[in-house]
């Protein structure tokens, strides 16, 4: 089973807007579509309550034609057009999807940031976790989703295994950033969103990306569009991941980042299992 991950930031602006970005983006939707994964997660889809319209429904069928899809938005209290998931799965695939509210402070559960398929051997889950935002205003908040977010996995898992992925916003160990010693006090490498990761892991789950590569540096899924040379000088985060539970370990056959070329902020993640 092959699995794929990716902030897109916008799906909208990917599929219909002829920018260079928008550009560069289609490529590595063509890239994503080559892989042939099983499940596809996309995060930060910024589409509105209602979803696709025709055009953007046509767009994404053309990029992804062998695929059915579930997809959630942002809506009231929650501001319009934030955040937002979609995962695709291969046409014949037989899942249950939920969209699942894990009371979670202010309106992060409104904000469209999580969908949980359930297949027969094992649970598949996405997330775009929040950001503790500038100058750490909505740390609190996250500390008490991470806590929420790490339960909702266990319980899960108290069923059958669990493969989780997406934006976590957070650097968990020194290694997965270029900077640590300037970003202690950053949002994604603060001590308190590092403990939460900690504590998610220690539910009973495994970060396979580094699970094998576990003293590989300079391996990084993310890069700030705020500083041009971010990517030329792999000046990056480790900050999109795939975890599974302990027991689907002995399973794992790969767990890498996929090239993104010339494209800034979130390149896709890869994931194969037996």
């Amino acid at each position: 089973m092959k699995f794929i991950s990716w902030n897109i930031d916008s799906l909208n602006a990917a599929i219909t807007s002829d920018s260079n970005r928008a550009v560069l983006t289609r490529e590595v939707l063509k890239t994503i579509a080559s892989k042939d994964a099983d499940i596809i997660a996309i995060q930060e889809t910024k589409l509105p309550t209602t979803g696709m319209n025709k055009k953007q429904e046509a767009a994404l069928n053309d990029f992804f034609p062998d695929y059915d899809y579930e997809w959630v938005s942002s809506c009231p209290p929650a501001r319009k057009g934030y955040a937002g998931t979609m995962v695709l799965y291969k046409k014949g695939m037989d899942v249950k999807a939920d969209f699942p509210k894990i009371g979670a402070p202010e309106t992060m559960d409104d904000e469209g940031r999580m969908i949980t398929l359930e297949l027969k051997d094992y649970f598949f889950n996405l997330v775009y976790t929040p950001n503790a935002g500038d100058g750490l205003k909505r740390l609190k908040e996250r500390q008490e989703w991470d806590k929420c977010y790490a339960n909702y996995l266990a319980n899960l898992d108290k069923e059958k295994p669990v493969i989780a992925c997406g934006d976590y916003n957070v650097a968990h160990t020194e290694i997965d950033l270029a900077n640590p010693a300037s970003n202690h006090m950053s949002a994604g490498f603060t001590d308190e969103e590092r403990e939460g990761f900690t504590n998610l892991l220690a539910k009973g789950f495994t970060d396979s990306f580094r699970y094998t590569h576990p003293d590989e540096k300079g391996c990084y899924s993310w890069w700030s569009q705020r500083i041009k040379t971010s990517k030329i000088n792999n000046s990056g985060w480790r900050i999109d991941y795939f975890l599974i539970s302990d027991r689907l370990k002995e399973r794992l056959v790969s767990s890498e980042m996929i090239d993104s070329g010339e494209r800034q902020d979130h390149a896709p993640i890869f994931l194969e299992l037996n």
